[in-house]
């Protein structure tokens, strides 16, 4: 999968600048790959695997939702907020029927 816009560069660097809270508790949950998929259907139109589906559920919701809106607060990301939480919630939805059907 390839990322070709400048704002997703800018949305992995957010996520590198994360607090070492946030890391601690949320992302070692995930695989890097993972977590860069979930950022590429979140903040594009990336596409999500099963197995990181998977890994998503078991991350938590609390630490999905936490992660996306620290991320889309950002101020180059913000205009945008409310599109992005939507597609959060969409991808949540899907990975939790993925989860229950494996």
């Amino acid at each position: 999968m390839g990322y070709t816009t400048s704002q997703t560069t800018i949305v992995f660097i957010v996520v590198a600048l994360l607090s070492i809270s946030l890391w601690d508790t949320c992302l070692l949950k995930i695989s890097p790959k993972c977590a860069l998929d979930i950022i590429g259907v979140v903040f594009e139109n990336g596409t999500i695997t099963d197995a990181c589906c998977h890994d998503l559920v078991q991350e938590g919701k609390v630490c999905h939702d936490t992660l996306i809106k620290y991320i889309a607060d950002r101020p180059l990301l913000v205009s945008h907020k409310t599109q992005y939480l939507k597609k959060s919630a969409d991808l949540w939805a899907h990975c939790v029927l993925i989860s229950q059907t494996a």
